[in-house]
């Protein structure tokens, strides 16, 4: 289910891939949405990950991500919300849990 990580390096901004939960959040993606997947193990917490390209976006661009990982650098969280397409716990709770981002430099 993982993307190589030659072809998320090669990636544009905007471009999205589905990933394992075991496979960290390379730097310039967050993560934009969890869930359940046999693709990824059998468990009840969710282990599936889709994950968004934010380096080449040009300045002032808003983008919504889960809370699972930190922006990248030159990205300012502006506001925080629950989102149910974030539940990334194995405790869901109503606590917020996405931010919107602005690219600020």
């Amino acid at each position: 289910m993982t993307d190589s990580l030659a072809s998320q390096e090669q990636s544009a901004a905007g471009d999205t891939a589905n990933v394992c939960y075991s496979n960290l959040t390379p730097s310039g993606w967050v993560d934009v949405q969890w869930w359940n997947s046999a693709a990824c193990g059998s468990t009840f917490v969710p282990n599936t990950k889709q994950i968004k390209q934010l380096t080449g976006y040009p300045v002032g661009t808003r983008v919504n991500a889960c809370a699972s990982t930190y922006p990248p650098s030159g990205w300012t969280i502006t506001s925080s919300y629950y989102s149910s397409s974030c539940q990334y716990s194995a405790v869901p709770s109503l606590n917020n849990n996405s931010w919107t981002l602005v690219r600020s430099f």
